[in-house]
């Protein structure tokens, strides 16, 4: 199910706990030097080659590029070179809206049928500006329709034409009944700038942010135009890099069609502590947490949670968004409460950012951090193309079990898709089913193992898979639609599971994961809830009398009860670990 993917789109995770890891450095080193060790380890397995900017109290402290911005002429990244920004594009779209709500051209709670009368009717009449910034109007995400970026993204588009892709297809859900992420949506926005402000949506960002802040390297960008120190975009393949795919950058627009330089993005995130663009009240509403979004809230254009810090369990509440779009991908993270900001542009795709971020924020607050590791994936995807399966096995097993490799779900997951869209099918299951194997408490191995057999045919596993995918996280659409499409009668599955309030009531309480980290859970009515230290409060569903699970995140909750029958624990299991807390 989860697919790599270089599309414009954010690809933010979110943990309720970082789970302690093994290994950790010392902090004889100043941090300058921690971070050219750190981020050194990442270039040197080929994980991130990009620009990289660090600030402390808003004052920068470390800028540097990594690798190379053009590798066809050897040119070094630099804290100047330009990069496609993807989704990160967002939230300068939302900037403009509320620029444009402040110039009383717009009215957030209006339906968007008063800005957009050509948009069909139907719809534009229950969807409101508001809805499109937080991804709440149930508007299909038109790059996750099959087959359109394969055959599309080379297109020329005019915002209409774009629209028009998408406009007729039925909602996913009605407006503002929950969140699902939607390139759809902001291209709607950049539309509805072009049609109030009699603008180009290009225009707008120029007068209005662009040039008030002083960010001279940053733009809309043209394939055409000559762009000084702009970074070229690759994607990795078995033998190294290859030159990224190309996209019309009409294709992404108000979703994620800008460039600019770490050096701009830190000039951006010091206005975003003034009034110089909006009032204090529109900036409230910029960071305000919307909707429950993956287990942390969707502002505009923004993500507001809790990020880990370093290898340890503690985190810090961040304002942040990724992106990424053919060869890039990019992240920006701000800690308000201290004005920390770490800036990430990534110019070879699939990067494991926020992996990064979280060790520098071990660095910035003096805990233990992880370097990178070998990637046992990315060898095994190359030993199976040069020396064939049976002696990539032979390295798999050895590699794994050394302290020198890490084993990552999401990479295996990736090589095994790479290998399923190469036709190699029997290459594709067996690295499938090897992430089964290394993550069987993951209900996405389980999914995405399904898929490669239903692309074989093999109907029965695939269903078996599916299913098995579902009872570990029965929030799995993906899961549920695959099967309907196999035939199956899923209302197992989408019924309703009541339980009892005598038995929520026992559940309620407060429950220690690790030292300071501690889980609430409380009732209203008969909807049970939970909140971890310093997290917002989500519902939970009963899966079971005593197993719930979360809609905002993947993750899983199982209330323990001692012999005679009182609850003593709780078992949190999210991304393939599991972790038990005493209840206080």
């Amino acid at each position: 199910m989860k697919k790599q993917s270089v599309h414009f789109f954010n690809n933010y995770a979110y943990l309720l706990i970082a789970l302690l890891l093994c290994s950790s450095l010392s902090f004889g080193q100043n941090k300058k030097a921690q971070l050219d060790k750190l981020i050194d380890s990442y270039t040197e397995y080929h994980k991130f080659n990009g620009s990289v900017l660090v600030a402390e109290n808003g004052k920068v402290i470390y800028k540097k590029g990594f690798g190379m911005a053009n590798m066809e002429w050897d040119i070094p990244n630099k804290p100047d070179t330009k990069h496609r920004l993807g989704s990160i594009t967002k939230q300068f779209t939302a900037m403009l809206i509320l620029q444009l709500v402040e110039a009383g051209k717009i009215d957030l709670q209006t339906p968007i049928a008063k800005y957009l009368p050509n948009y069909p009717k139907a719809n534009a009449s229950k969807i409101t500006t508001h809805h499109l910034l937080t991804h709440s109007s149930g508007i299909p995400n038109y790059t996750s329709f099959p087959g359109f970026m394969e055959k599309n993204s080379r297109i020329p588009y005019t915002p209409t034409e774009l629209i028009n892709v998408f406009s007729e297809t039925p909602l996913d859900f009605e407006p503002g009944e929950r969140f699902s992420y939607s390139n759809s949506g902001y291209v709607l926005l950049g539309d509805l700038i072009e049609k109030v402000s009699g603008k180009s949506y290009e225009q707008m960002l120029q007068e209005n942010i662009f040039t008030p802040l002083n960010m001279k390297d940053s733009g809309f960008d043209h394939y055409e135009t000559i762009l000084k120190n702009r970074a070229s975009g690759y994607s990795k393949s078995a033998n190294g890099f290859i030159n990224s795919s190309y996209i019309d950058m009409s294709v992404p627009y108000a979703a994620g069609s800008l460039y600019s330089t770490v050096e701009d993005l830190h000039l951006w995130d010091q206005a975003l502590y003034t009034n110089k663009l909006i009032t204090k009240e529109s900036m409230d509403l910029f960071f305000g947490e919307h909707i429950s979004a993956r287990g942390a809230h969707y502002g505009y254009g923004w993500s507001i949670g809790n990020e880990g810090i370093g290898s340890t369990d503690e985190t810090i509440e961040t304002i942040s968004h990724g992106g990424g779009i053919n060869g890039f991908n990019t992240l920006i993270s701000r800690a308000t409460s201290d004005k920390s900001l770490i800036v990430l542009l990534n110019n070879t795709g699939g990067a494991p950012l926020e992996d990064i971020a979280q060790a520098i924020r071990g660095i910035l607050y003096n805990k233990p951090y992880e370097l990178s590791k070998k990637s046992v994936a990315n060898i095994l995807y190359k030993d199976i193309l040069e020396k064939g399966m049976d002696e990539a096995l032979k390295n798999y097993n050895i590699n794994k079990a050394s302290k020198n490799y890490g084993l990552v779900e999401d990479e295996m997951n990736s090589i095994g898709y790479q290998l399923l869209r190469s036709e190699k099918m029997n290459e594709a299951l067996t690295v499938l089913k090897l992430n089964v194997d290394a993550f069987p408490k993951s209900y996405n191995t389980y999914d995405s193992y399904a898929e490669a057999l239903m692309t074989q045919g093999n109907k029965e596993l695939a269903i078996k898979n599916y299913k098995t995918s579902l009872e570990m996280n029965p929030n799995n659409q993906n899961g549920i639609e695959m099967l309907k499409k196999l035939g199956v009668d899923v209302s197992d599955f989408e019924k309703e599971i009541v339980v009892s309030e005598a038995i929520l009531q026992s559940y309620v309480g407060k429950y220690e994961l690790a030292p300071g980290f501690v889980l609430s859970v409380t009732k209203e009515g008969n909807q049970l809830k939970t909140q971890a230290t310093g997290q917002a409060i989500v519902d939970v569903f009963p899966k079971s009398e005593n197993v719930f699970y979360l809609k905002v995140a993947t993750a899983q909750l199982t209330f323990n009860k001692n012999d005679a029958g009182d609850v003593e624990s709780v078992t949190l299991l999210q991304g393939g670990q599991e972790i038990t807390g005493k209840k206080l």
